[in-house]
């Protein structure tokens, strides 16, 4: 039993960094933060468009939501601070 759980704790480790690591490559903008629009405004455009938020945060770029979408799925999305423009991962 002991090896099994050897053999698993490098495993679990390798997955929980990973998943760490998962939207290191998201760029949204490189204008500077005074051009930015405040959360508040992106908050309530998504809430009109029928999105829940649980939770926003400021990158270094962007604004990182997380919220149920419309359709009522869980996600975690980014926005262009400036534009609100929806930011795909690369």
């Amino acid at each position: 039993m002991t090896s099994t759980f050897t053999k698993l704790v490098p495993l679990v480790l390798a997955f929980a960094v990973n998943g760490a690591w998962a939207h290191g490559d998201v760029k949204c903008t490189t204008r500077p933060k005074a051009e930015w629009k405040p959360h508040t405004e992106l908050h309530e455009k998504l809430t009109k468009e029928g999105w829940v938020i649980r939770r926003m945060e400021q990158t270094p770029s962007c604004y990182e939501v997380y919220a149920k979408d419309p359709q009522g799925k869980r996600i975690e999305a980014f926005f262009d601070p400036v534009t609100f423009a929806r930011v795909e991962e690369k």
